[in-house]
């Protein structure tokens, strides 16, 4: 458990560059909700370093836009029994 949210938005943006991970693996990977994760990379990272920021941007822009793929096969996963 963090007790420093600035600590917590950093070493987020870090593993999701790291691991090219999306906001729901890094949710789970620290134990806490989606939608932290997000206020924590969108709204106070920017404040705390404008850098990683940027970086974490680029991997949360090309995710939203991949997202919608990986729905597809989970479900084609799903269907045809492979998961």
């Amino acid at each position: 458990m963090y007790t420093n949210i600035e600590e917590r938005a950093c070493d987020l943006a870090a593993y999701i560059i790291d691991n090219r991970a999306t906001v729901r693996s890094a949710a789970t990977e620290f134990g806490i909700s989606k939608s932290t994760v997000h206020k924590d990379l969108t709204e106070r990272l920017p404040k705390l370093n404008t850098g990683l920021y940027k970086q974490v941007r680029q991997l949360l822009d090309i995710n939203k836009a991949e997202r919608h793929i990986r729905g597809g096969l989970a479900t084609r996963r799903k269907y045809k029994g492979e998961d």
